[in-house]
């Protein structure tokens, strides 16, 4: 899925957030990959770390501290 339709699913969704919050959430999730985190998704190895934060964000498999609806 493209960068663009999965940053609007997830603004849209979280309507407390706003990008630029958006983009430390996925530079975390994405530290953590990097750091040996295993990712919440199956996915092939040759997919980016960042992409693995925004998608797993997207799908909710990574809670955001602050943003979560109820």
């Amino acid at each position: 899925m493209k960068v663009e339709v999965l940053t609007g699913k997830i603004l849209e969704n979280n309507p407390n957030m706003d990008r630029y919050q958006l983009a430390i959430a996925v530079a975390r999730r994405t530290d953590e990959l990097l750091n040996g985190a295993t990712s919440k998704l199956s996915v092939p190895k040759n997919v980016k770390a960042a992409d693995i934060a925004l998608m797993e964000i997207a799908e909710g498999l990574v809670i955001v501290k602050g943003f979560v609806n109820n």
